[in-house]
């Protein structure tokens, strides 16, 4: 039996409407386009440059709202400096409806290379920020979601994410958080290339009604369902960055509408092909109106 091949984006039903939440990380990147990796000693020059506030968070929730045409409310924590309020004022502008936990300590930052090939190498600077149960924020607004994904909090604060109908996370949760909170997961979404995303089947108790282990162009593995197809590029890759926390917004605003899982995976891979034509995550992110 061959792989599951994504359904055309005409052939998906149309959105519902939802009430979405994320509770996740930000990080202040900057984005610099050069031909190649610097090697040892090397000095490039770049070819462009753009900073925008992102991590996975933030760029699953604006996916969500330039899916469903809503403002998403993002649940985040930024450092009390000026890069965590322009983050802010930025973010709130693509769309989202901040729920920040403030903090003493630095905004994270991020540098990210993407070379002739779209590749992109990130490096991070400083503490990640998440938001936590003890934070006072409107945790109750969860128990009335359709969806939540969540890429940064503690056990607890899963607990509270628990409450939505469908709930879908990332390992960069972090498997002993993951083990601590005790919930069933509707969906764990994550690299199966990255380290940093690693998850083995038995990794945690109770397991995840759903697993998916994206592979970028090679498209990814199901568990259970086997593997999926990606769907095909009619071009280069300009820019990898956020296709893969595009994916798994698509993947958890599908769950959330009730579709089955191909059509499931079909708008997470049309998503995740789309934020691939574009410099930064949010240039070419997949954008549906009501029908």
């Amino acid at each position: 039996m061959g792989p599951l091949v994504p359904l055309p984006l005409a052939a998906l039903p149309a959105l519902p409407p939802l009430a979405l939440a994320v509770v996740g990380h930000v990080e202040m990147v900057s984005f610099i386009g050069v031909d190649h990796l610097p090697a040892a000693g090397e000095i490039l020059h770049a070819e462009d440059f753009c900073e925008r506030p992102a991590g996975g968070g933030a760029v699953v929730a604006v996916q969500m709202a330039r899916l469903t045409g809503e403002q998403v409310p993002f649940f985040t924590a930024l450092g009390d400096d000026a890069l965590g309020r322009r983050a802010a004022e930025e973010l709130e502008a693509l769309g989202l409806e901040l729920h920040i936990a403030w903090r003493e300590g630095a905004t994270r930052r991020g540098i990210t290379f993407i070379d002739a090939g779209g590749e992109r190498t990130i490096t991070v600077i400083g503490e990640r920020l998440m938001p936590t149960a003890a934070d006072g924020l409107p945790w109750q607004r969860l128990a009335q979601t359709d969806g939540v994904f969540v890429t940064a909090t503690d056990a607890v604060g899963l607990k509270l994410a628990r409450r939505a109908r469908v709930l879908a996370a990332t390992p960069r949760v972090r498997l002993p958080t993951l083990q601590e909170a005790g919930v069933t997961l509707d969906a764990l979404i994550g690299s199966a290339t990255d380290p940093g995303e690693a998850y083995r089947p038995g990794d945690l108790e109770p397991a995840p009604s759903l697993y998916i282990g994206t592979e970028a162009e090679r498209g990814g593995m199901l568990v259970p369902g086997g593997r999926y197809a990606a769907v095909d590029r009619p071009g280069p890759v300009r820019d990898a960055y956020g296709a893969g926390d595009s994916f798994a917004a698509g993947v958890t605003t599908a769950l959330a509408a009730g579709w089955d899982l191909r059509q499931a995976i079909s708008l997470g891979a049309h998503c995740g092909t789309a934020c691939l034509d574009g410099r930064g995550p949010y240039a070419s992110q997949l954008q549906l109106s009501r029908r």
